[in-house]
């Protein structure tokens, strides 16, 4: 059993860091405020490979593996949530076209996801349908030689600049979600129109809006798989995204650890350092098991993916143990800077607020409870 990277992974690693601290760092503060992800961040990305990590090299990405995607995630997300969203969207799109299409879809429309030359989302979740999939209005019917889709996705990240996306809808709304089929998308095709961003509490930086489908044509050679087989692809896909979204919540709990440990070094109290004072050591030292065992539930997902092992059970409870340390790990770190916590100058505030869409997005952590709860064959 080895619990140290190879020499490849640390070099991806220190690449992913640079690139964080570097490039995107410095304009964290400022795409929150503006709710806006600057362009040229995608298209320094994408120079990088970044966008291709887990797509193999047959394909046109860098063959990095999942575990080389969730050192990715990881790293841009100790700077920057939505920086890691933007990378794990794109991949869980990418990842089920993939897994699913034909020779023919995989060389039109997977080697541009993993080259980076588009951008890909994911239409799943709707107004009226988030955990429970099968409440889906999103309608498709087949004419001639092409599916109409009329309805509606809530949440959609990177709508704004998204060029090919999965998008599910019901074609056989009386089978529930045996009824429900997956679709490759262009999403510059006419009849679609993205929203505007949806004001939220975290990720401001992120591309998240609501994409309405009006009468859209797609082609019938465009069906993912055949008629049905939506609920499976999107719920399989899902449980890779998870390792991503995993990754994230990993992330932005050890970037806020750092930026709470530079604190406590430098400011005093009562004639001392914070860092001297044994509660803080105390509570630095419980965060930071957290952090390492978050760490090794998500490499442990991540390489059983890897290696063709079943882990969708390990990706779940990586989001469900790595989402809830976020969550307790950057409160802890506002607590640790006190007043300037709570201020938007310091960066762990914002971190505060981008934890706890990790316990929601790509399954709540109640929904990961299910799946592995279901993986236990004991209930």
């Amino acid at each position: 059993m080895e619990f140290e990277l190879n020499k490849t992974q640390v070099l991806l690693q220190q690449l992913f860091r640079k690139f964080a601290e570097t490039e995107i760092k410095p304009y964290a503060e400022e795409m929150d405020e503006t709710a806006t992800y600057r362009r040229d961040l995608i298209d320094k990305m994408k120079k990088y490979g970044f966008l291709g990590t887990a797509f193999p090299r047959e394909l046109g990405g860098a063959g990095a593996g999942y575990l080389g995607y969730a050192l990715c995630v990881e790293e841009l997300s100790k700077v920057d949530a939505s920086s890691g969203l933007l990378i794990s969207v794109h991949n869980l799109g990418g990842q089920a076209i993939a897994q699913f299409a034909n020779d023919e879809q995989k060389k039109k429309w997977v080697t541009r996801l993993a080259t980076g030359e588009a951008i890909g989302s994911f239409g799943l979740t709707e107004p009226g349908a988030g955990t429970d999939a099968a409440g889906q209005q999103t309608k498709a019917w087949l004419e001639g030689d092409h599916y109409v889709i009329n309805g509606s996705k809530m949440f959609t990240t990177n709508a704004q600049f998204s060029d090919i996306g999965i998008v599910m809808a019901m074609t056989n709304k009386a089978a529930g979600t045996k009824g429900i089929s997956a679709f490759i998308v262009d999403m510059h095709s006419k009849g679609i129109e993205v929203g505007k961003n949806i004001k939220r509490m975290g990720i401001r930086a992120a591309s998240n809006t609501e994409v309405y489908y009006d009468n859209v044509i797609v082609p019938k050679e465009n069906l993912l798989g055949k008629e049905g087989d939506g609920f499976k692809i999107a719920m399989q896909g899902l449980d890779g995204g998870r390792i991503g979204i995993a990754a994230q919540a990993l992330g932005v709990a050890e970037g806020a650890l750092n930026e709470a440990l530079k604190y406590i070094k430098e400011r005093k109290q009562f004639g001392k350092k914070i860092s001297s004072f044994q509660n803080t050591q105390f509570k630095a030292a419980e965060y930071q098991t957290l952090v390492d065992a978050a760490k090794l539930l998500v490499y442990r997902a991540a390489w059983a993916h890897d290696n063709h092992k079943p882990f969708g059970q390990f990706a779940a409870m990586a989001k469900l143990y790595a989402s809830t340390i976020a969550q307790t790990v950057t409160s802890g770190a506002v607590q640790f800077l006190g007043g300037y916590g709570y201020q938007q100058e310091y960066q762990v505030e914002r971190m505060m607020r981008d934890a706890k869409i990790t316990e929601i997005y790509e399954g709540t952590s109640e929904a990961q409870k299910m799946v592995i709860s279901g993986s236990m064959k004991v209930f």
